[in-house]
């Protein structure tokens, strides 16, 4: 045994609720922004996406989000990335974030279609 505790806990404080401020689209990706907010560096929070991606919108364009002044690719499980066809309309998803080793994954198993 090392001694050291390896259970980190995450959201000590609860899971921090976020809306969107601004969709950017881009001929590489769709920036979801999400302004300035204290989160712990590592944990769950929510995303209310309150801008719709704009329709016409390419499908297979990779979803990033910037969170305070960070912009980061958002991926699934396994590191497949989110596209503008897996976040239709508006509504709400949950992410998990560990800016310790670049994870930024939404809670969802598969893309759409899969």
């Amino acid at each position: 045994m090392n001694g050291f505790n390896t259970i980190i806990n995450t959201n000590a404080r609860g899971i921090p609720y976020m809306s969107t401020t601004n969709v950017v689209v881009s001929t590489e990706s769709v920036n979801l922004a999400l302004g300035f907010r204290g989160i712990d560096p590592a944990g769950f929070f929510t995303v209310r996406l309150t801008n719709p991606i704009p329709e016409g919108t390419t499908a297979t364009l990779p979803i990033t989000l910037t969170l305070n002044g960070t912009t980061r690719p958002l991926t699934f499980f396994g590191g497949t990335a989110v596209t503008v066809a897996d976040l239709t309309g508006t509504g709400v998803f949950l992410a998990f974030n560990d800016k310790f080793n670049g994870i930024l994954q939404i809670i969802q198993t598969a893309p759409a279609g899969a």
